[in-house]
Protein backbone atom coordinates (compact mmCIF):
# COMPACT_ATOMS: atom_id res chain seq x y z
CA UNK A 1 0.00 0.00 0.00
CA UNK A 2 2.90 2.28 0.84
CA UNK A 3 4.38 1.65 -2.59
CA UNK A 4 1.06 2.42 -4.11
CA UNK A 5 0.93 5.61 -2.11
CA UNK A 6 4.38 6.57 -3.36
CA UNK A 7 3.24 6.00 -6.90
CA UNK A 8 0.14 8.08 -6.29
CA UNK A 9 2.18 10.96 -4.81
CA UNK A 10 4.05 11.41 -8.09
CA UNK A 11 0.90 12.34 -9.92
CA UNK A 12 -0.17 15.93 -10.45
CA UNK A 13 -3.08 17.09 -8.43
CA UNK A 14 -6.09 19.03 -9.73
CA UNK A 15 -5.12 22.11 -11.74
CA UNK A 16 -6.09 25.44 -10.24
CA UNK A 17 -8.15 27.58 -12.63
CA UNK A 18 -7.37 31.19 -13.41
CA UNK A 19 -10.39 32.36 -11.51
CA UNK A 20 -10.38 35.55 -13.57
CA UNK A 21 -6.86 36.43 -12.46
CA UNK A 22 -5.44 35.94 -15.97
CA UNK A 23 -8.39 37.11 -18.02
CA UNK A 24 -6.20 39.15 -20.33
CA UNK A 25 -4.22 36.07 -21.20
CA UNK A 26 -7.40 34.26 -22.11
CA UNK A 27 -8.70 37.01 -24.34
CA UNK A 28 -8.23 36.69 -28.08
CA UNK A 29 -5.68 38.85 -29.92
CA UNK A 30 -8.14 40.01 -32.56
CA UNK A 31 -8.16 39.19 -36.25
CA UNK A 32 -4.98 37.96 -37.88
CA UNK A 33 -3.12 40.96 -39.38
CA UNK A 34 -2.59 41.08 -43.14
CA UNK A 35 0.38 39.18 -44.49
CA UNK A 36 2.02 42.45 -45.58
CA UNK A 37 2.53 43.52 -41.95
CA UNK A 38 3.40 40.15 -40.41
CA UNK A 39 7.12 40.07 -39.72
CA UNK A 40 8.89 37.28 -41.59
CA UNK A 41 6.11 36.69 -44.09
CA UNK A 42 7.08 36.77 -47.77
CA UNK A 43 4.55 39.51 -48.55
CA UNK A 44 5.97 41.58 -45.69
CA UNK A 45 9.46 41.36 -47.19
CA UNK A 46 8.13 42.39 -50.60
CA UNK A 47 6.25 45.35 -49.09
CA UNK A 48 9.39 46.50 -47.22
CA UNK A 49 11.45 46.31 -50.41
CA UNK A 50 8.90 48.43 -52.29
CA UNK A 51 8.88 50.97 -49.48
CA UNK A 52 12.67 51.33 -49.64
CA UNK A 53 12.52 51.85 -53.40
CA UNK A 54 9.91 54.59 -52.91
CA UNK A 55 12.16 56.35 -50.41
CA UNK A 56 15.11 56.25 -52.80
CA UNK A 57 13.05 57.49 -55.75
CA UNK A 58 12.67 61.29 -55.84
CA UNK A 59 9.16 62.55 -55.25
CA UNK A 60 7.25 63.36 -58.45
CA UNK A 61 7.22 67.05 -59.30
CA UNK A 62 4.29 69.08 -60.45
CA UNK A 63 3.68 69.57 -64.15
CA UNK A 64 5.89 72.63 -64.23
CA UNK A 65 8.12 71.74 -61.30
CA UNK A 66 9.21 73.80 -58.33
CA UNK A 67 11.97 76.26 -57.77
CA UNK A 68 14.18 76.22 -54.69
CA UNK A 69 13.68 77.92 -51.37
CA UNK A 70 15.46 81.27 -51.14
CA UNK A 71 16.69 83.53 -48.35
CA UNK A 72 16.35 87.31 -48.54
CA UNK A 73 19.11 88.75 -46.37
CA UNK A 74 19.49 92.19 -44.78
CA UNK A 75 17.14 94.79 -43.31
CA UNK A 76 16.43 96.85 -46.44
CA UNK A 77 15.99 93.84 -48.79
CA UNK A 78 13.68 92.11 -46.29
CA UNK A 79 11.51 95.18 -45.82
CA UNK A 80 11.32 95.81 -49.58
CA UNK A 81 10.38 92.18 -50.25
CA UNK A 82 7.60 92.32 -47.67
CA UNK A 83 6.35 95.64 -49.06
CA UNK A 84 6.15 94.20 -52.58
CA UNK A 85 4.20 91.15 -51.46
CA UNK A 86 6.95 88.61 -52.09
CA UNK A 87 5.69 85.24 -50.78
CA UNK A 88 7.31 84.32 -47.47
CA UNK A 89 7.34 81.37 -45.10
CA UNK A 90 9.35 82.57 -42.11
CA UNK A 91 10.95 85.78 -40.89
CA UNK A 92 14.02 85.05 -38.76
CA UNK A 93 14.96 87.79 -36.28
CA UNK A 94 18.24 87.81 -34.40
CA UNK A 95 18.07 87.63 -30.63
CA UNK A 96 18.75 90.94 -28.85
CA UNK A 97 18.60 92.81 -32.18
CA UNK A 98 18.85 96.62 -32.25
CA UNK A 99 15.24 97.62 -32.83
CA UNK A 100 15.35 100.31 -35.53
CA UNK A 101 12.61 101.50 -37.93
CA UNK A 102 13.30 98.78 -40.50
CA UNK A 103 13.06 96.01 -37.94
CA UNK A 104 9.81 97.43 -36.59
CA UNK A 105 8.38 97.77 -40.10
CA UNK A 106 9.34 94.20 -41.00
CA UNK A 107 7.62 92.89 -37.88
CA UNK A 108 4.54 95.00 -38.57
CA UNK A 109 4.33 93.88 -42.21
CA UNK A 110 4.53 90.24 -41.15
CA UNK A 111 1.85 90.78 -38.52
CA UNK A 112 -0.44 92.54 -41.01
CA UNK A 113 0.01 89.88 -43.66
CA UNK A 114 -0.54 86.84 -41.50
CA UNK A 115 0.54 83.32 -42.38
CA UNK A 116 4.26 84.08 -42.00
CA UNK A 117 6.09 82.39 -39.11
CA UNK A 118 8.18 84.61 -36.85
CA UNK A 119 11.26 82.95 -35.40
CA UNK A 120 13.94 84.31 -33.07
CA UNK A 121 17.40 82.87 -33.61
CA UNK A 122 20.91 83.52 -32.25
CA UNK A 123 23.39 85.27 -34.52
CA UNK A 124 25.55 82.14 -35.14
CA UNK A 125 22.48 80.31 -36.45
CA UNK A 126 21.65 83.17 -38.88
CA UNK A 127 25.30 83.24 -39.96
CA UNK A 128 25.08 79.54 -40.75
CA UNK A 129 21.78 79.89 -42.63
CA UNK A 130 23.11 82.72 -44.80
CA UNK A 131 26.65 81.34 -45.31
CA UNK A 132 28.14 84.29 -43.49
CA UNK A 133 26.37 87.07 -45.40
CA UNK A 134 25.72 90.40 -43.70
CA UNK A 135 22.13 89.66 -42.67
CA UNK A 136 21.90 92.54 -40.15
CA UNK A 137 19.70 90.38 -37.98
CA UNK A 138 16.86 89.84 -40.49
CA UNK A 139 16.43 86.86 -42.82
CA UNK A 140 13.28 86.14 -44.83
CA UNK A 141 12.66 82.65 -46.17
CA UNK A 142 10.89 82.64 -49.56
CA UNK A 143 9.11 79.40 -50.55
CA UNK A 144 9.87 77.57 -53.80
CA UNK A 145 7.98 79.03 -56.76
CA UNK A 146 5.31 76.78 -58.27
CA UNK A 147 5.99 76.88 -62.00
CA UNK A 148 3.20 76.27 -64.49
CA UNK A 149 3.33 73.95 -67.50
CA UNK A 150 3.43 75.56 -70.99
CA UNK A 151 0.06 74.00 -71.84
CA UNK A 152 -1.48 75.66 -68.80
CA UNK A 153 -0.94 79.07 -70.40
CA UNK A 154 -2.77 78.21 -73.61
CA UNK A 155 -5.54 76.44 -71.71
CA UNK A 156 -6.16 79.54 -69.59
CA UNK A 157 -6.40 81.68 -72.73
CA UNK A 158 -8.87 79.39 -74.51
CA UNK A 159 -10.93 78.98 -71.34
CA UNK A 160 -11.30 82.77 -71.33
CA UNK A 161 -12.30 82.77 -75.01
CA UNK A 162 -9.08 84.55 -76.04
CA UNK A 163 -6.17 83.90 -78.37
CA UNK A 164 -3.04 83.02 -76.40
CA UNK A 165 -0.54 85.84 -75.87
CA UNK A 166 2.62 84.39 -74.35
CA UNK A 167 6.18 85.63 -73.86
CA UNK A 168 9.12 83.22 -74.00
CA UNK A 169 12.59 84.22 -72.79
CA UNK A 170 15.76 82.95 -74.46
CA UNK A 171 18.88 83.56 -72.42
CA UNK A 172 17.48 86.32 -70.18
CA UNK A 173 19.46 85.89 -66.97
CA UNK A 174 18.55 88.99 -64.94
CA UNK A 175 15.65 88.28 -62.54
CA UNK A 176 14.71 91.97 -62.67
CA UNK A 177 14.11 91.69 -66.41
CA UNK A 178 11.98 88.61 -65.85
CA UNK A 179 9.91 90.45 -63.25
CA UNK A 180 9.51 93.48 -65.55
CA UNK A 181 8.35 91.23 -68.41
CA UNK A 182 5.82 89.50 -66.14
CA UNK A 183 4.55 92.95 -65.21
CA UNK A 184 4.23 94.00 -68.87
CA UNK A 185 2.51 90.73 -69.76
CA UNK A 186 -0.05 91.38 -67.05
CA UNK A 187 -0.57 94.99 -68.16
CA UNK A 188 -1.23 94.07 -71.80
CA UNK A 189 -3.38 90.98 -71.27
CA UNK A 190 -0.71 88.30 -71.64
CA UNK A 191 -1.41 84.78 -70.45
CA UNK A 192 2.01 83.92 -69.09
CA UNK A 193 5.77 83.76 -69.51
CA UNK A 194 7.92 80.75 -70.42
CA UNK A 195 11.53 80.39 -69.21
CA UNK A 196 14.11 77.61 -69.68
CA UNK A 197 15.37 75.66 -66.70
CA UNK A 198 19.05 76.32 -67.36
CA UNK A 199 21.04 79.47 -68.05
CA UNK A 200 18.02 81.66 -67.44
CA UNK A 201 16.49 83.77 -64.69
CA UNK A 202 13.93 82.13 -62.45
CA UNK A 203 11.22 83.46 -60.17
CA UNK A 204 13.41 84.64 -57.34
CA UNK A 205 12.61 87.29 -54.76
CA UNK A 206 14.21 89.85 -57.10
CA UNK A 207 11.88 88.85 -59.93
CA UNK A 208 8.89 89.04 -57.58
CA UNK A 209 9.84 92.56 -56.55
CA UNK A 210 10.29 93.72 -60.15
CA UNK A 211 6.90 92.30 -61.08
CA UNK A 212 5.30 94.61 -58.48
CA UNK A 213 2.99 91.85 -57.33
CA UNK A 214 1.76 90.85 -60.80
CA UNK A 215 3.57 87.50 -60.53
CA UNK A 216 0.69 86.42 -58.30
CA UNK A 217 -1.68 86.75 -61.28
CA UNK A 218 0.43 85.93 -64.34
CA UNK A 219 1.92 82.41 -64.33
CA UNK A 220 5.49 81.57 -65.28
CA UNK A 221 6.09 78.19 -66.93
CA UNK A 222 9.45 76.46 -66.97
CA UNK A 223 10.66 74.07 -69.67
CA UNK A 224 13.70 71.83 -70.06
CA UNK A 225 14.08 72.66 -73.76
CA UNK A 226 12.78 75.98 -75.11
CA UNK A 227 13.05 74.98 -78.76
CA UNK A 228 10.85 71.92 -78.26
CA UNK A 229 8.34 74.00 -76.30
CA UNK A 230 8.13 76.50 -79.17
CA UNK A 231 7.69 73.71 -81.70
CA UNK A 232 4.82 72.35 -79.60
CA UNK A 233 3.18 75.78 -79.64
CA UNK A 234 3.56 75.92 -83.43
CA UNK A 235 1.88 72.53 -83.82
CA UNK A 236 -1.00 73.91 -81.75
CA UNK A 237 -1.47 76.70 -84.32
CA UNK A 238 0.29 79.47 -82.43
CA UNK A 239 2.65 81.79 -84.30
CA UNK A 240 6.15 82.13 -82.86
CA UNK A 241 7.59 85.64 -83.24
CA UNK A 242 11.19 86.35 -82.31
CA UNK A 243 12.61 89.80 -81.59
CA UNK A 244 15.83 90.52 -83.46
CA UNK A 245 17.69 93.70 -84.37
CA UNK A 246 18.03 92.42 -87.96
CA UNK A 247 14.45 91.09 -88.21
CA UNK A 248 12.85 90.90 -91.64
CA UNK A 249 9.72 92.84 -90.70
CA UNK A 250 8.96 95.77 -88.41
CA UNK A 251 6.82 95.05 -85.38
CA UNK A 252 4.05 97.43 -86.50
CA UNK A 253 3.65 95.58 -89.80
CA UNK A 254 3.21 92.04 -88.45
CA UNK A 255 -0.44 91.04 -88.63
CA UNK A 256 0.30 87.78 -86.79
CA UNK A 257 0.47 89.73 -83.53
CA UNK A 258 -3.31 90.07 -83.64
CA UNK A 259 -3.81 86.29 -83.29
CA UNK A 260 -2.47 83.48 -81.11
CA UNK A 261 1.20 84.27 -80.66
CA UNK A 262 4.32 83.57 -78.62
CA UNK A 263 6.75 86.49 -78.46
CA UNK A 264 10.34 85.33 -77.98
CA UNK A 265 12.77 87.75 -76.33
CA UNK A 266 16.50 87.06 -76.43
CA UNK A 267 19.30 88.27 -74.18
CA UNK A 268 20.53 91.84 -74.49
CA UNK A 269 24.03 90.86 -75.52
CA UNK A 270 23.54 87.84 -77.80
CA UNK A 271 19.89 88.10 -78.85
CA UNK A 272 18.16 84.90 -79.92
CA UNK A 273 20.14 81.68 -79.95
CA UNK A 274 20.57 79.99 -83.32
CA UNK A 275 18.14 77.12 -82.79
CA UNK A 276 15.46 79.34 -81.28
CA UNK A 277 15.86 81.88 -84.09
CA UNK A 278 15.44 79.13 -86.69
CA UNK A 279 12.32 77.88 -84.92
CA UNK A 280 10.57 81.27 -85.10
CA UNK A 281 7.94 81.80 -87.81
CA UNK A 282 8.80 85.51 -87.96
CA UNK A 283 11.71 87.64 -86.81
CA UNK A 284 10.66 91.21 -86.13
CA UNK A 285 12.58 94.37 -85.32
CA UNK A 286 11.60 97.43 -83.34
CA UNK A 287 12.39 100.65 -85.28
CA UNK A 288 14.49 103.04 -83.22
CA UNK A 289 14.83 106.37 -85.02
CA UNK A 290 16.81 107.75 -82.07
CA UNK A 291 19.76 105.57 -83.04
CA UNK A 292 20.04 103.31 -79.98
CA UNK A 293 21.57 99.95 -80.82
CA UNK A 294 19.24 97.87 -78.64
CA UNK A 295 16.61 97.96 -75.94
CA UNK A 296 16.52 96.41 -72.52
CA UNK A 297 14.81 92.99 -72.73
CA UNK A 298 11.98 94.14 -70.48
CA UNK A 299 11.39 97.31 -72.51
CA UNK A 300 11.48 95.43 -75.84
CA UNK A 301 8.94 92.92 -74.59
CA UNK A 302 6.68 95.75 -73.41
CA UNK A 303 6.75 97.42 -76.86
CA UNK A 304 5.72 94.24 -78.68
CA UNK A 305 3.11 93.33 -76.08
CA UNK A 306 1.57 96.77 -76.49
CA UNK A 307 1.39 96.30 -80.26
CA UNK A 308 -0.23 92.89 -79.80
CA UNK A 309 -2.78 94.33 -77.36
CA UNK A 310 -3.52 97.23 -79.73
CA UNK A 311 -4.23 94.87 -82.61
CA UNK A 312 -6.54 92.77 -80.46
CA UNK A 313 -8.45 95.93 -79.61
Amino acid sequence: MAANNRRMSGKKGAQVGSGGQRRRGLEGKGPTPPAEVRKGHKKNRVANAKAKQTVRRPAPRGRGGKGTSEMVVGRNPVVEALREGVPAVTLYVQQFIDNDERVREALQLVADRGGVHLMEAPRPELDRMTNGLNHQGLVLQVPPYEYAHPEDLTSAAYDAGQDPLIVALDGVTDPRNLGAIVRSATAFGGHGVVVPERRAAGMTAGAWKSSAGTAARTPVARVTNLTRALEAYKKAGIAVVGLAADGEVEVGELAALGGPVVIVVGSEGKGLSRLVGETCDYRVRIPMPGGAESLNAGVAAGVVLYEAARRRG
